[in-house]
This record gives C-alpha cells, structure tokens and sequence, in this order.
C-alpha cells in the first residue's frame, strides 16, 4: 500500500513515516500544498494523509482541487484547529476523515486502516477504470456522472458512492453492515434499512425493470451484489 504524507512540520514527518513503514507500508513526502497536489494527481496512491496548515497551498484547497479532477483516492486531513466549522469544510471538500492534532500515532494507524479497507478494490493491474458501462447506462467515475440512453441521470452522493462501491467489487456479495462501513464510514450512524432505500433508488433509476432487477440484484439472507 502506498501512502502519500502531505505535511510540513519535519518532526511529525519523521514520525509518521517510520511508523507507516514499519507497518508495511510505502511512504511518499511532500512539505507544501502545491509539490502535494502534484505528486497525488498522479493517481498513484491508496491513501493520502494531508495536512491543512501548509505553504503554497493548504490542505482544504488541495482536497478541493483533487476531487475536481475525479482523484477519489482516500483522504486524512489532519489539522491542528479543533472548530466543528474545520472538520465540516474538510468533508464537504471530499475528505474522508479528519483527525485534530495533537493525536496518538496509534489512532492514526486505525484510521489509516479503516479507511483502506472501506476503500473500492482496484483492478488487478492496480488502477481503477475511468467509466463503466452495463445495459444501457454509463458511469463516468472521474466526473462522478451517470447516463441512462445516453441521457443524465441524477443521483446523489450517497447514491453514486454506493453503486461505484457495487460496480468496482462486482460479483461478490455485501452484507448490509459490510455496505454501511465501506460506503456511509465507521462513524456514521445509519440503519441498514438505508441501505435498501439507497438500492431501490438506484434500480428505479437505472434498471430497465427496477421489480426485476438484472444488475443490482438482491442475494436474499445475505445482502447485495453487483451483477458481473
């Protein structure tokens, strides 16, 4: 796993990166905002730790920017301000958790690894394919579109979360709680009844047959699959 550190405080840098390498994983540095949105365009990472405070350009404006360019790869913003207004502004720019500073390495580590186990699997060539298509519609994952007979379909966040999560694990079976976790997050508190609402929205507007659905198919007693 590769995980890009955005941060410029040099101690914090030195910590986190023997400790994430040290649990296995692969770190690259960048000290200010601008080298950071550079090297994470790239695409090339699984996790990206991002500091809001940072020269050039700060972290709310290179998450921003980021999810403007279709990269969804998982975003930790850290921050050393504790207002609710912060945490609200990091996730509504597309952050995926927010962790306050000063914080324990060892809580870090468990969002670090919650967040890549809620992440959708990449392609066995390691990279993510930038649309798919099934019947008659199309998603576009870089502009986060849908299209139904070459019409737009309008779906929101939580919708289109859920079905690039069904699309890019095709095949295998979720559990309601197992698509509450990767897709809705460890600390959100819906019921799986969500779930089958957000499911029978997108059959409504996607399937030809939402009663008899031929992509989004229901495995009774077990959960949900994306047909493959």
């Amino acid at each position: 796993m590769k995980i890009l550190l955005v941060e410029d405080e040099q101690g914090l840098i030195l910590t986190l990166t023997d400790r994430l390498r040290s649990e296995g994983f692969e770190v690259t540095s960048a000290t200010d905002g601008e080298s950071g949105l550079s090297l994470a365009s790239t695409g090339g990472f699984d996790l990206i730790i991002l500091d809001v405070m940072l020269p050039k350009k700060n972290g709310f404006d290179v998450c921003r920017d980021l999810r403007r360019k279709g990269i969804e790869t998982p975003v930790l913003m850290l921050t050393a301000k504790g207002e609710t207004i912060d945490k609200v502004l990091g996730l509504k720019l597309g952050a995926d958790d927010y962790l306050t500073k000063p914080f324990e390495v060892i809580e870090l580590l468990a969002r670090v690894e919650a967040l890549l186990r809620r992440a959708p699997q990449t392609r066995s060539n390691g990279s993510s394919p930038e649309s798919f298509r099934f019947g008659n519609v199309t998603v576009d994952f870089r502009r986060a579109e849908a299209r139904k007979n070459d019409e737009p379909v309008e779906l929101s966040a939580m919708e289109f979360k859920l079905l690039h999560f069904l699309i890019e694990n095709r095949g295998a079976v979720h559990s309601r709680d197992r698509l509450l976790d990767a897709v809705w997050g460890y600390d959100a508190m819906p019921s799986t009844r969500t779930v089958d609402v957000h499911v029978a929205w997108l059959r409504q507007k996607l399937e030809t047959n939402p009663k008899h659905p031929q992509f989004i198919q229901t495995v009774h007693g077990l959960g949900y699959k994306f047909a493959a």
